[in-house]
């Protein structure tokens, strides 16, 4: 498996596979956040589209989020934030969404951040569980609600005490 920047050609394959990973956490095939799920080319233009793959297989992506990003939400100045993890349903179990966070949180140590920040929804204890093998601390203060009738949890990595 490999991480690298999502090119042209892994577009459709992180559209479908981002939905498909929320498709439980999702109001239905109608809901309008299927469309910013689907939306991995103004990810990739926007932010950093990185994708876990074999060979041209997408098997996972994650969204990068730098200082100016307009995906980024709840990351402050010296801090990193990812978002929109997603592992194929059918590559889960290999360790794909473990290889994606080390990869950003790489980098986000290589750029001198002090932390990364993330949101996530309260059901999603299998990421919930990921990010805190990471050392990613819940921070109720920071939590916060996009749309009415929508709560995010917020997580947050102090980088200086987190293991690399």
């Amino acid at each position: 498996m490999q991480v690298r920047l999502a090119v042209a050609r892994d577009l459709p394959a992180v559209a479908e596979a981002t939905a498909a990973a929320y498709a439980d956490h999702v109001l239905g095939p109608d809901d309008p956040y299927l469309d910013r799920l689907r939306d991995a080319a103004g990810r990739a233009r926007e932010a950093d589209l990185w994708v876990a793959a074999e060979g041209e297989r997408v098997l996972g992506s994650v969204t990068d989020c730098p200082p100016g990003s307009p995906w980024r939400e709840v990351a402050d100045e010296d801090e990193g934030e990812f978002r929109m993890l997603a592992v194929d349903p059918a590559a889960g179990g290999r360790g794909v969404g473990r290889a994606l966070v080390e990869h950003v949180l790489d980098g986000w140590r290589a750029r001198g951040a002090r932390g990364v920040a993330l949101s996530t929804l309260p059901e999603m204890a299998v990421a919930h569980r990921l990010y805190e093998r990471f050392g990613f601390v819940r921070a109720p203060a920071r939590d916060w609600s996009p749309v009415p009738g929508v709560g995010l949890l917020v997580y947050e990595l102090d980088l200086s005490r987190a293991a690399p």
